[in-house]
């Protein structure tokens, strides 16, 4: 059965979490490396295709753009990090901008860690995490295009991604596997929302 979503609509877009709206619905904020997969995913949580701004191009989401969900909790789509073609100064400035946003944003309620499932996990995705961890902040961890490797590949990356893990972690957090092509992992996404609103 496919969960169903009323009315979406864009707030806006902010250079800083100091400028974002105050606000008071519950809010879930959706980061991860340039090319991850972001805006595709919203836009299949959305089951549009143009809600958030979908690139060819990795780093074009320089921004924290929101969305409000049936009036009842909000999206945050934050700018990716890792992507070289940006300028220093940007590509500096953002790890500050989504870390100024965890700490300070005060109707987080979680945040979605997207990790490219067909790759080994990158040093600025486990430096994030680990941020997290000790920060106390929620995060869930959201492995995308699971679409684009065999079920084998796929299972061993996400096995060796897990393992680096638990050098950290004594209980991973939750994970939830997805493809934004294949409409994979929407319905256990917004499972998740409903019973956190």
């Amino acid at each position: 059965m496919n969960i169903d979503l009323k009315e979406i609509s864009f707030k806006g877009s902010y250079p800083s979490v100091e400028q974002c709206p105050r606000g008071e619905l519950p809010e879930f904020a959706f980061i991860g490396r340039s090319n991850v997969g972001k805006s595709s995913l919203i836009n299949m949580l959305a089951q549009r295709k143009k809600l958030a701004k979908t690139s060819q191009t990795p780093g074009k989401t320089r921004l924290i753009n929101l969305f409000e969900v049936d009036h009842r909790w909000q999206l945050a789509d934050l700018p990716g990090y890792g992507y070289a073609k940006i300028s220093k100064t940007e590509r500096h400035r953002f790890p500050d901008m989504i870390a100024n946003y965890l700490l300070n944003r005060e109707n987080l309620t979680c945040a979605f860690q997207l990790i490219d499932a067909n790759i080994p996990l990158q040093e600025n995705d486990l430096e994030l995490i680990n941020w997290m961890g000790h920060h106390l902040i929620p995060f869930i961890i959201v492995y995308t295009k699971i679409d684009k490797s065999t079920r084998n590949k796929r299972k061993t990356i996400i096995h060796n991604i897990e393992e680096l893990l638990k050098k950290s972690w004594e209980n991973l957090p939750l994970r939830i596997s997805t493809s934004a092509e294949k409409n994979i992992g929407r319905n256990e996404l917004l499972t998740f929302i409903g019973q956190s609103v």
